[in-house]
């Protein structure tokens, strides 16, 4: 077995807690232990991003159940998980605690740049195999202070970046006939400025498709007054909003547009507009509104871990909860068919490095599409595919239509962009 910082700080930990133990019994049980740690926003403004993440847990753990065979023995799966509050410094916390509490094996975590970066740089620190999602990759490998030319050692991400968001939202916008002058809504957070960073954000793709991008600036998140950013839109003739926001701030600035007589045609936000939920609240005002799509029902992909289907996954959740899907659903349930896959390969489940070296070698399809490290834009990162869609009325509910899929045409069309007002 390799011997790293980590595997020295757990062996230093036992002996201070328990003299008498010197070496761990993990290697000798009968039944050996891979220990994994997940974190993710249960609570706090973030919270619609772990909407499903009891019925995920619960679905894995019992899928779990039987071990998972590696090199002719058999391993069981503990999955230990913890809150982040969608708060950075608590995230880092529990991360910590993962690793030097609890003693994980692997690291998983989703939602976000303020969840998956401080995990990501706890487990980099650590040197602790870590496998990532959630989070577009520029926020998440450019945040980190990643080098394209050297990556990251132990820590693994899969997700959409900002060219594929950018792509699918221009793709809508095109069809529509509508003016090119746009406002951009950018908080001065991990998100915001990696989406309105003037060299690899929005602006330049934008600029290069003839679209003016109106951006009055950074503006904290929530914030209660947004103003500047409608008198701003409004001056310029701004017919298309877009943007990356967190629930609250959207809901703040929508209904602050309706007061100021703000009246663009289209408003395609990221993040705030994923939810139902969020929708939902909006009343009559969410309906019409547009956002990226990562993943619904109608994708064509299965899991490799139980064989159902992106509709078997959501009409389960929805069979079992009684609430309408999420897009997060399909990327949690791909965590863990990543770390299935990883324990089932990896050559000695006892050396940190090997089962990082694993995380790096996979190639599997998975319920959000394929996932190979091999094949991405920068090290450490794999992308999955995207299109745009808009929430629309059906029957006596509202459901998100997938309206654009020129990015990911495998991905079928299931309505047209209906233009706000």
């Amino acid at each position: 077995m390799t011997i790293n910082r980590r595997h020295f700080l757990r062996g230093t930990a036992s002996f201070l807690a328990t003299p008498a133990i010197l070496t761990s019994t993990r290697a000798y049980a009968d039944t050996p232990v891979i220990r994994v740690g997940h974190v993710s926003p249960r609570t706090g403004p973030l919270a619609g991003f772990a909407e499903a993440d009891d019925y995920i847990l619960q679905a894995i753990t019992e899928k779990f159940g039987a071990g998972i065979e590696n090199n002719g023995k058999t391993w069981q799966i503990e999955i230990i998980s913890k809150d982040s509050q969608s708060n950075p410094n608590r995230a880092a916390e529990v991360a910590s605690e993962l690793i030097l509490s609890d003693e994980v094996d692997i690291i998983v975590a989703a939602s976000t740049p303020d969840t998956v970066n401080p995990v990501s740089d706890q487990a980099e620190l650590n040197e602790v195999p870590c496998i990532t999602t959630d989070c577009p990759w520029q926020p998440y490998f450019f945040g980190r202070g990643g080098n394209p030319a050297e990556g990251f050692a132990n820590t693994y991400h899969f997700f959409w970046g900002l060219e594929d968001v950018i792509g699918a939202f221009l793709s809508m916008w095109d069809a529509s006939g509508v003016g090119k002058t746009v406002g951009g809504l950018f908080p001065n957070d991990a998100d915001g400025n990696a989406w309105g960073d003037a060299e690899l954000g929005l602006p330049k793709p934008l600029a290069a498709a003839g679209y003016n991008l109106i951006d009055p600036g950074r503006y904290q998140p929530m914030t209660d007054d947004f103003s500047n950013q409608i008198n701003a839109f409004k001056a310029a003739g701004c017919e298309i909003v877009t943007g990356n926001m967190i629930p609250p701030d959207f809901g703040t600035f929508w209904a602050q547009a309706a007061q100021q007589g703000f009246n663009p045609k289209i408003v395609t936000i990221g993040k705030a507009l994923l939810f139902p939920s969020v929708i939902q609240g909006l009343g009559d005002r969410g309906i019409g509104l547009s956002s990226e799509v990562w993943w619904s029902p109608n994708h064509p992909f299965a899991s490799s871990l139980t064989g159902a289907s992106a509709g078997d996954l959501a009409n389960g959740y929805t069979a079992a909860t009684g609430r309408p899907w999420t897009q997060p659903i399909g990327f949690k349930h791909a965590l863990f068919e990543v770390v299935a896959d990883v324990v089932a390969r990896a050559a000695d489940l006892e050396d940190p490095m090997a089962i990082t070296e694993a995380i790096a070698a996979t190639n599997i399809n998975t319920i959000v599409g394929p996932v190979n490290w091999a094949n991405g834009p920068v090290r450490n990162v794999t992308k999955t595919p995207l299109v745009a869609g808009q929430w629309q009325r059906d029957g006596d509910g509202i459901e998100l239509k997938i309206v654009s899929n020129a990015t990911a045409p495998e991905i079928p069309t299931t309505g047209e962009l209906q233009l706000l007002g």
